[in-house]
């Protein structure tokens, strides 16, 4: 009544547990490299968000450093005018090949 397999028992266990590791288990190895590859993905992007809030902080502090740098802020990004004056718009326009 000696099987052969009864003779690799040890590796037989070791390879089913390995398998079950690998694909089966909640925890499995597949679901961790996942996991770990979204953690860097987001980790990557709280660096980016950082620099742009660092970015911001900068402009902020330069904006209302002064009156005139509040005023031209204003005059470029929302077209703001003083009473008695014209505003110029300069757009570029592409050129298509028709």
């Amino acid at each position: 009544m000696n099987l052969p397999l009864l003779k690799y028992k040890f590796w037989i266990g070791i390879s089913l547990f390995a398998l079950w590791m690998t694909f089966f288990d909640n925890n499995s190895f597949v679901y961790r490299w996942r996991l770990s590859s979204d953690i860097s993905r987001l980790e990557d992007g709280i660096k980016i968000h950082e620099k742009k809030i660092q970015e911001l902080r900068r402009q902020k502090k330069e904006l209302f450093g002064s009156q005139k740098n509040l005023e031209k802020f204003a005059r470029e990004r929302y077209l703001m005018k003083k009473e008695n004056e014209d505003l110029f718009l300069f757009v570029d326009v592409e050129e298509t090949d028709d």
